[in-house]
C-alpha cells in the first residue's frame, strides 16, 4: 500500500469519527501527497479521537466492562420477563458459557482494536514528543486489556500496509512489548498536576498501568495455575512508592472519586476519562451515565432501564459500617430519594415516600434474584448498584462525571498484595487496616491472600478488575451464586469467529 494509501484511510477514519469538518470522497487519497495531508488532519485531532474511542471500548457497559464484571460474584445481568434477554448473552456470561460467536466478546475486541489504531495513527503525523508518547500509553493500555481478555494480540506499526493482516503478539511478547514501550516514554509524558489533568495521560498512569503489568504476568503467562516472581513483586512496591510520591491520598468520602465533581473532589483518581458537554463531539453519547441507568428502575429519578444486578453472597462480605457499602449523598439524594452503593429494600423518594413499580406495587429491590426472573420478580429483583452518583443536573447522556480507569487505593492494594507474595502479610496488612479505617470498617487482625482477595472486591466493586483478580487470585473457576464451576477455556475469551476469518495470524484460543 502506498502511503497515499494510508493517508487516505487516516482521514477517512478521523472524519467518520467527527473530528474533521470535511467530506471526503473515495478518490482524493490517489493523488494526496503528504504535505497535502498534513495540512488537512493533524496529531493534535488524531490524538483527541484515540482519547474519545475509549469511551466505547470502556464506558459502554457491554464492552471491556461487561466482559470484567458480569462473568463475575460481583455483577448478574438477568432476564426480565422479555426485557434483557438479548438472546441469552448476559445469561452466558454470568454462567461461563460463551461461545466464539458471542456478540459482545466481538464488539469488544473490535473496540479495542480500534483504539490501539486510533492511537497508532497519531503516529503517522508528526507528533510532538508528548503527544506521542501519550498515543503510545493509550496504545499500550488497550493492548493490555487484549492480552488481559484473549490472550493474543493484533499488531501493526505506524506506516504499515494496511492491505496485509496484522501479526500477532502472544502474551509473553505483547506484555514485553507493552513494558518496553511504558518505561521508553515516560520521560515524554506529563507529571500530573492537579486531579483536573486525571483525565491526560502522564507518568503516574504509566506507572500504574506497569504495577498491573508485573503483578498478573504470572497469571497471563499461566492463568491456570499462575506464578508470581519476586522481583517483579518488588517493582509494583516500588512503583507504588512513587505513586504516593506523587502526592495522592485516599478520598475522604468514597463515592466523591466517582461523582460529577469528581475532577476536583477525588484525590485518588490517577487516571480518567472526561465527560460532559463540550468535552467532545462523541462523549455526550453512550457515557458514564450507563453506570447508573442500566441497574436503576424505571420509576427511580433518574429513570433507568431495570437491569443489572450484584449477588447477595458479595453483598454480605460488606459489614454494615463500611461506607463503601453506600448511603445517602449530597446533590442526589436530597433531589430524588436516591442512596448511592447498594440499594435494597424499599426505595423512596425525595419526600420520603414510597417509590411503586410499574404495577403500583411498593418497589421493593430483594436479595433474591434469578438469571430468568418472573413474576413480581421481573421489577424488583436483585440488589442494585450505583457505584456513580447521578448527575442530577445533567440530561442523562450528558453527566459531567469523569469515567475512573485508575485510582490510588487500587495502587495501594496492589502493593498490599506484592507484600503477601513476598512474605510481608504483617507490612500488608498494614496498609490495608489504614485503607479500612478510612472507610470506616473495622481492622483486620490478620492478612492473607483470602482476605486479600476480599478487600479487594470491597474497595473495588463494578469497577472492571473483577476477573482480571479472580484469575489471579486462581478463583474464577469456581462455582458462585448462580453459576457452577466452569471450564479452564474460559479463563480466556475466545477469539471471534469473524477475526479468525480475516486475519490468518490469529489462532483460536483453546477449547473453542
Amino acid at each position: 500500500m502506498t502511503t497515499q494509501h494510508i493517508i487516505k484511510t487516516a482521514i477517512v477514519l478521523a472524519c467518520t469519527v467527527g473530528f474533521t469538518a470535511c467530506s471526503l470522497n473515495e478518490d482524493l487519497g490517489s493523488n494526496l501527497n503528504q504535505e497535502q495531508a498534513d495540512s488537512l488532519i493533524k496529531a493534535p485531532q488524531l490524538l483527541v479521537t484515540a482519547y474519545d474511542n475509549l469511551q466505547n471500548a470502556y464506558q459502554a457497559f457491554s464492552q471491556t466492562w461487561g466482559m470484567s464484571e458480569i462473568t463475575t460474584d460481583e455483577a448478574l445481568g438477568p432476564t426480565r420477563g422479555g426485557d434483557w434477554d438479548d438472546n441469552g448473552v448476559w445469561r452466558a456470561l454470568h454462567q461461563h458459557q460463551w461461545t466464539p460467536d458471542h456478540a459482545h466478546i466481538q464488539n469488544t475486541f473490535s473496540a479495542l482494536l480500534l483504539e490501539q489504531f486510533s492511537a497508532t495513527n497519531v503516529l503517522n503525523f508528526r507528533p510532538t514528543p508528548r503527544q506521542e508518547a501519550e498515543a503510545r500509553f493509550l496504545r499500550a493500555f488497550s493492548m493490555f486489556s487484549v492480552v488481559d481478555l484473549y490472550g493474543q494480540v493484533p499488531f501493526r506499526e505506524p506506516g504499515e500496509n494496511l492491505l496485509n493482516p496484522p501479526k500477532v503478539f502472544k502474551t509473553a511478547e505483547a506484555l514485553d512489548f507493552i513494558v518496553s514501550e511504558l518505561n521508553d516514554i515516560l520521560p515524554n509524558l506529563p507529571d500530573r498536576v492537579t486531579a483536573k489533568d486525571a483525565f491526560v495521560a502522564s507518568k503516574d498512569a504509566a506507572r500504574f498501568l506497569l504495577m498491573k503489568i508485573y503483578l498478573n504476568k504470572g497469571a497471563f503467562l499461566n492463568r491456570k495455575a499462575p506464578t508470581f516472581d519476586a522481583a517483579d513483586m518488588q517493582k509494583v512496591i516500588k512503583l507504588a512508592d512513587e505513586l504516593t510520591a506523587s502526592g495522592y491520598t485516599i478520598t475522604p468520602n468514597y463515592f466523591d472519586n466517582f461523582g460529577k465533581d469528581n475532577d476536583a473532589k477525588s484525590k485518588e483518581n490517577i487516571f480518567t476519562q472526561q465527560n460532559g458537554p463540550g468535552v467532545s463531539n462523541v462523549r455526550n453519547g453512550d457515557n458514564v451515565y450507563c453506570r447508573w441507568m442500566c441497574t436503576l428502575h424505571y420509576s427511580q429519578n433518574p429513570s433507568g432501564w431495570n437491569g443489572f444486578t450484584t449477588l447477595s453472597d458479595f453483598y454480605d462480605s460488606f459489614e454494615a459500617a463500611d461506607t463503601r457499602r453506600g448511603g445517602d449523598y449530597p446533590g442526589v439524594t436530597n433531589v430524588s430519594g436516591l442512596k448511592v452503593g447498594f440499594l435494597i429494600g424499599q426505595q423512596y423518594n425525595q419526600n420520603g415516600e414510597k417509590i411503586l413499580d410499574r404495577s403500583k406495587r411498593p418497589l421493593i429491590f430483594t436479595r433474591e434474584v434469578e438469571l430468568r426472573a418472573t413474576g413480581d420478580q421481573v421489577e424488583m429483583s436483585g440488589i442494585r448498584v450505583v457505584k456513580y452518583p447521578p448527575d442530577m443536573g445533567s440530561s442523562g447522556n450528558e453527566a459531567t462525571n469523569d469515567f475512573v480507569f485508575f485510582r490510588y487505593a487500587d495502587a495501594l492494594l496492589m502493593k498490599a498484595e506484592a507484600l503477601i507474595r513476598t512474605g510481608s502479610a504483617p507490612a500488608a496488612l498494614l496498609i490495608v487496616n489504614d485503607l479500612r479505617a478510612k472507610r470506616s470498617a473495622t481492622p483486620l487482625l490478620t492478612m492473607d491472600l483470602t482476605k486479600m482477595l476480599a478487600e479487594r472486591g470491597r474497595e473495588l466493586y463494578w469497577e472492571g478488575w473483577r476477573r482480571q483478580d479472580l484469575i489471579r487470585f486462581g478463583k474464577y473457576l469456581d462455582a458462585w451464586q448462580l453459576k457452577s464451576a466452569s471450564d479452564p477455556k474460559y479463563l480466556l475469551f475466545p477469539i471471534p469467529t469473524s477475526d479468525l476469518a480475516v486475519n490468518p495470524n490469529l489462532e483460536q484460543n483453546p477449547g473453542y
